[in-house]
Parts: structure tokens; C-alpha cells; sequence
């Protein structure tokens, strides 16, 4: 049976340009060193998608909706399903003065911010820089093969894939209690500090409510405790301690 819009489901998958066969993301380690693009800063685990919540390119959504769970498919999706055409328009010429300090560093190939666009530095000379502002994979054509792992399909589990999927946490470190309309989420003491994380907790729960259709309160506990020295010894726990170490 087709997968329904709203399912999340687990998906490994390799993403390819066709033209050049680079891969450009990865979720499976060793396939990842096979094809030589392992990146040992980062989790190689499946990926969770939202069937047709726009989570994942149109053409990948697409693919999924009329897939099914445990089938493994190939996909091509054109430039309009994925990044879209080039834009001749996105190519700029911009002053290096306006890169300040940095426009001495300025290569070909880096990426840029100018005014909180990201773009690719094409060209540089006469003091100026050409910059792209095209997604780097615009106008091409593009070749994923999925493996559709698993559905989510218990209320407990969605939740913590959800927080997962915005907070970069190991499964046990959370601490999730569910009761009638009433979500409590716990997050470790070190995660206080995380930056944007006020915004992160409104997205995880409108995330809850909108796959977890009977919740309508979502509660994040922060905990702070003051640790309380620990007493030294008593002389008999001292003399006891003496005593098993000459044993």
C-alpha cells in the first residue's frame, strides 16, 4: 500500500549528479567511503521524512508518495523537481570592498555571504568579484536510490524522531512522558545553551501537533540542581579503607 501524505518514514538513500555521477549526499557510511566522500564529523543514520510535507525535493516526494515501505527504487529528477534552472539574474558583480578586511582572501570557489544571501565566487579581478547565487546543484539533473526502511507509526517514537531531526541528541538522553492531550519533553542540562533554542522548541512543537493529532500541550522541563559536596570519610570508613588496601 502506498505510503500516505504525513507518513514518516526512514530512508537511506545516495543522491548522484547524473551527468558527472558525483555523489552529493550520502546516509550509509560505508557506501560513503566506498564512493569517497565520508565525512567523519558527521552521523551517517537514515533520514526521516514527512511523505509530501516538502521535507525533501519535489521529485523525491513524489517518488515516495507511490512507493512503499521495505521497496528499494531509483529516481531521476529533473532541475524543475529539484533545485530548478539556472538564473543568469543570480550572478553578480560585487565590490571587494564590500567583503571589508576579508576581500584580500578572496578566492575562486568559496563560499560567500553578501547581504544574507550564501553565493560562489566565480571570478575575481579588478576589485570586483563575480558571485553566484544559484544553489550550487541548479540545472542539474539528479539520481537517488532509496531504500525505504520503516514507518514511524508509534506516537512515543514520532516524538523523538521529531526532536532528533531538530536537535542533534542521542535517544536515551531524552526524557519523554506522554498523558492524555500533554507532551513533556526533558533535554540534558547541556543542551540549555544551544543557540536558537527557543526556536527550535516552538518548531519541535508544532511539529507534535501536527503528527501527534491528540496533543495540544507540549512542555519542555529545564532542571537545574545545585551538586552538594560529598562528605569525606569517617574515621571508621578511613581506618576500613586502610585495612582492605594492605589485603
Amino acid at each position: 500500500m502506498p505510503l500516505e501524505t504525513d507518513t514518516l518514514v526512514y530512508v537511506n538513500y545516495i543522491a548522484k549528479i547524473k551527468d558527472t555521477n558525483e555523489a552529493i549526499e550520502v546516509t550509509i557510511e560505508d557506501e560513503a567511503k566506498k564512493l569517497g566522500v565520508h565525512d567523519p564529523s558527521r552521523k551517517y543514520e537514515p533520514k526521516l521524512i514527512a511523505i509530501g510535507e516538502g521535507w525533501v525535493l519535489k521529485g523525491l516526494d513524489e517518488a515516495l508518495a507511490s512507493a512503499n515501505v521495505g521497496d528499494k527504487i531509483s529516481v531521476e529528477i529533473t532541475p524543475e523537481k529539484g533545485f530548478g534552472q539556472r538564473d543568469p539574474s543570480k550572478v553578480k558583480m560585487i565590490p571587494l570592498r564590500k567583503f571589508g578586511e576579508k576581500a584580500s582572501e578572496i578566492r575562486v570557489g568559496d563560499e560567500v555571504e553578501v547581504e544574507n544571501k550564501i553565493g560562489i565566487v566565480r571570478f575575481v579581478g579588478s576589485g570586483r568579484a563575480q558571485i553566484d547565487f544559484n544553489h550550487r546543484l541548479a540545472g542539474k539533473t539528479l539520481l537517488y536510490d532509496l531504500d525505504i526502511i520503516r514507518k514511524v507509526e508509534v506516537d512515543k517514537d514520532k516524538i523523538i524522531a521529531l526532536i532528533k531531526r531538530r536537535i542533534p541528541i542521542e535517544e536515551e538522553k531524552i526524557e519523554l512522558t506522554m498523558e492524555n492531550d500533554s507532551v513533556k519533553i526533558k533535554l540534558p542540562v547541556d543542551l540549555y545553551l544551544l543557540e536558537g533554542l527557543q526556536i527550535i522548541k516552538r518548531a519541535i512543537s508544532n511539529d507534535i501537533f501536527k503528527f501527534i493529532k491528540e496533543a495540544s500541550k507540549v512542555y519542555f522541563i529545564e532542571l537545574y540542581e545545585v551538586k552538594k559536596p560529598t562528605a569525606p570519610p569517617t574515621q571508621p570508613e578511613q581506618e576500613k579503607a586502610q585495612e582492605e588496601k594492605k589485603a
